[in-house]
């Protein structure tokens, strides 16, 4: 395996690790500050999905950028 792909998939590793942990307690947060509103229970679940593809694109970008596309 070439070190840029050594690399990469050790990104995909960390970030797939990284999200997969706070998906694990999501609800558990989620019931938590739904005790406070429902409404903010709800942002903080979308809040979770709309980052994991906002990592997903800034890495994509960051690669295209690297690569003088």
């Amino acid at each position: 395996m070439e070190p840029e792909n050594k690399k990469a998939a050790v990104a995909a590793l960390v970030i797939v690790l990284g999200f997969g942990v706070v998906a694990y307690w999501l609800p558990t947060i989620m019931l938590a500050v739904g005790g406070v509103s429902p409404l903010l229970a709800v942002a903080v679940a979308m809040t979770f999905v709309m980052a994991f593809f906002i990592v997903l694109w800034l890495r994509s970008r960051a690669q295209h950028r690297k690569a003088g596309r």
